[in-house]
């Protein structure tokens, strides 16, 4: 008998084996694979043989013993890989952890999922009430709700409540979280809600937990995963529901390997599945806004915060008139008013969204700057570990280096990091403890000490990126300093507006959580600024509002959709004869618009120079299929890499 099976590589078919019985659709099994063995699925297809050639049909060796592959899921996959346009081989690669499927293992491995601990009730306000029972409609089948709540109104709370129904009935549950870093404060969240463990995914847990993790929801014996991106393709014998926290958040695009976007994938897969979805924010993506003014999405509103806290009031620092000392970045009016939040016993947050120390290290002689030498982008300064770091390709390297007169370098830093900051303030406010809130800090084992003395208000002050704004419940933050509102409102992203909205409220909802009088002060030389009044209105919908507005005049995203390829070369001359070559097949066979080529903003990156096409069309054209069909045929010379990416969040 004939079985299609698919493995986890480039190939975008199955391939057919023979077995002495029927093998049902969905079944894992070890079959030949040139020299070598490999672990596939049997697939709902057989490959499409157009050229009649006839070869060996080699015998599946083995039916593994675990659950069968959901047929739902196999559509889910089938779909992803058109949408996406990736090989289906490399889809199911993403449900394999490493390239194998998982047994049963002992119960002794599953029992610390199962462990009774100690649990806190909470009791829902009315208006947390009222979402609570809308999140719980039509629950038994597809649908998408959105919970978009005031940060600081006690959204996890009430989709816990949700997500304890469906494990009552049963079910199984998915929660995505965007960062890594996010995701230990939120497990001490959910055991103190629900009494037990849950499994948590991400690209640092140990090979070994996630062998125990991966059996034990394709044998239903783990109930609640809380993960990053890869924790979608997960193998859930019984999935219930899936919530994606921070729905807005871009670190849910995967811009490396296979490319897609988390949030929208989770979506198709509750779809797929026929299962419901919940995504949670306080200012939706202007997608997701969308979808609720279609009324594709249902939607509930959270507007007051948790025990009737204050959202804190917002003031301007003009430093025209309050102007920075030389190599200095916290003005003294600043200063002033930190001050007395301290003496107040407030926590104080400086916020800057630059890791480092400098993002700029130049010579005073010379005026050479100090750059990658695999990207087009200056290196940045760590003085922590005494290196010039690369953001992109990871290059480290020292600061020694000979000028034009034979001499070293004279060095100057130009611009912040949250290190230079850090120096400032350990400084200026010298008799208080202070810790840096980054990347960098916070992925790390001592993070888990650090967000306790926090919570503790064992340390006074943090000086925060971006990270710092992620979900984080700090009871003793009631002052926040923004530094670079000017520079962080400037540039050409289309989604810069919505994007600092989104932080900005993200931010100033990490003060006054436990009902203290807070304030966010705004450093800046533009005190009539739109992006401050924007971002500091408490209600998000009338920007989303203007924001589609302005999309739809200029047929942006979510009205057209947009795909651009990247095309990466070692070599210039070859990437720039191969890019034209192909704009003008794409422009010869799509009936839509194709800009392009033109080199990449950050035109090298790791020894790779690069050139972007953008591909505009209507949503209602298959423009997927179209495209896929002439990559497939499109022969790129050698040296020559292409990666499509779908709906584009960077441009880079």
């Amino acid at each position: 008998m004939k079985i299609p099976v698919l493995l986890p590589n480039i190939f975008n078919h199955p391939f057919t084996y023979e077995s002495d019985k029927k093998i049902e659709v969905g079944k894992y099994v070890l079959v030949p694979f040139g020299k070598t063995e490999a672990i596939g699925v049997v697939w709902d297809h057989f490959e499409k043989d157009k050229n009649k050639k006839t070869f060996k049909i080699k015998k599946i060796k083995k039916i593994l013993n675990i659950n069968k592959f959901n047929e739902s899921f196999i559509k889910f996959l089938n779909w992803f890989s058109e949408y996406n346009i990736v090989p289906k081989g490399m889809a199911l690669k993403l449900h394999l952890l490493s390239s194998e499927a998982i047994e049963d293992l002992k119960e002794k491995e599953y029992l610390k999922f199962n462990e009774k601990l100690q649990s806190n009730k909470y009791e829902l306000s009315k208006e947390q009430y009222e979402a609570y029972k809308d999140l719980i409609k039509k629950d038994e089948k597809f649908r998408t709700h959105v919970l978009q709540g005031t940060t600081g109104s006690g959204k996890t709370i009430v989709y816990f409540n949700a997500i304890k129904k469906k494990i009552e009935e049963g079910y199984q549950v998915l929660i995505l979280l965007p960062e890594i870093g996010l995701t230990n404060d939120f497990e001490k969240k959910f055991i103190d809600f629900f009494g037990f463990r849950p499994a948590i995914w991400h690209s640092s847990v140990t090979k070994k937990n996630k062998k125990i993790i991966w059996s034990g929801l394709a044998s239903n014996k783990i109930k609640v995963v809380i993960g990053a991106r890869s924790a979608l393709f997960l193998p859930f014998k019984n999935l219930g529901l899936i919530t994606v926290d921070e729905e807005h958040d871009q670190s849910y695009k995967q811009d490396e390997g296979v490319i897609y976007n988390a949030r929208d994938m989770a979506i198709s897969r509750a779809k797929f599945e026929n299962l419901p979805i919940n995504l949670i924010s306080a200012v939706p993506s202007v997608e997701t806004y969308n979808n609720i003014k279609l009324k594709k999405y249902e939607y509930s509103r959270i507007l007051n915060r948790y025990k009737d806290a204050n959202l804190p009031d917002h003031e301007i620092i003009d430093l025209k008139k309050y102007s920075l000392e030389k190599l200095k970045w916290i003005s003294s009016k600043t200063i002033e008013k930190v001050k007395s939040h301290l003496n107040k016993g407030d926590q104080v947050l400086f916020f800057l969204n630059r890791r480092g120390f400098s993002p700029f290290v130049l010579c005073k002689k010379c005026i050479n700057v100090f750059s990658c030498p695999n990207c087009s982008i200056n290196l940045v300064y760590h003085k922590t570990n005494n290196q010039l770091l690369c953001h992109y390709c990871g290059h480290k390297t020292g600061m020694n280096r000979n000028c034009v007169d034979g001499k070293k370098c004279d060095l100057a830093f130009s611009g912040p990091g949250v290190e230079k900051i850090s120096e400032e303030v350990k400084s200026i406010f010298s008799e208080y403890k202070s810790v840096i809130f980054s990347s960098d800090t916070m992925n790390k084992r001592s993070s888990i000490k650090i967000l306790d003395d926090i919570i503790e208000n064992k340390i006074n002050i943090l000086i925060g990126t971006q990270m710092v704004s992620k979900g984080f419940h700090f009871p003793n933050l009631n002052c926040i300093v923004v530094l670079d509102i000017d520079l962080t409102s400037q540039g050409h992203d289309l989604r810069a507006a919505e994007k600092n909205l989104q932080l900005y409220h993200q931010l100033s909802g990490r003060a006054g959580r436990a009902g203290k009088p807070a304030k966010v002060y705004f450093q800046t030389y533009n005190i009539n600024s739109d992006v401050i009044s924007q971002i500091t209105d408490e209600d998000p919908f009338l920007f989303l509002d203007k924001e589609l507005i302005l999309r739809k005049n200029y047929s942006l995203p979510p009205f057209e959709r947009f795909i651009g390829i990247i095309i990466t070369s070692p070599d210039e001359d070859k990437l720039k004869k191969e890019s034209f070559i192909l704009q003008e097949k794409l422009n010869k066979n799509l009936n839509c618009k194709v800009l392009g080529p033109v080199e990449a903003p950050i035109f090298k990156i790791n020894k790779n120079y690069r050139n972007r096409i953008l591909i505009r069309a209507k949503k209602d054209m298959n423009i997927q299929k179209k495209l896929s069909e002439i990559l497939k045929i499109h022969k790129s010379t050698s040296g020559i890499k292409l990666i499509v990416d779908v709906d584009p969040i960077s441009f880079n």
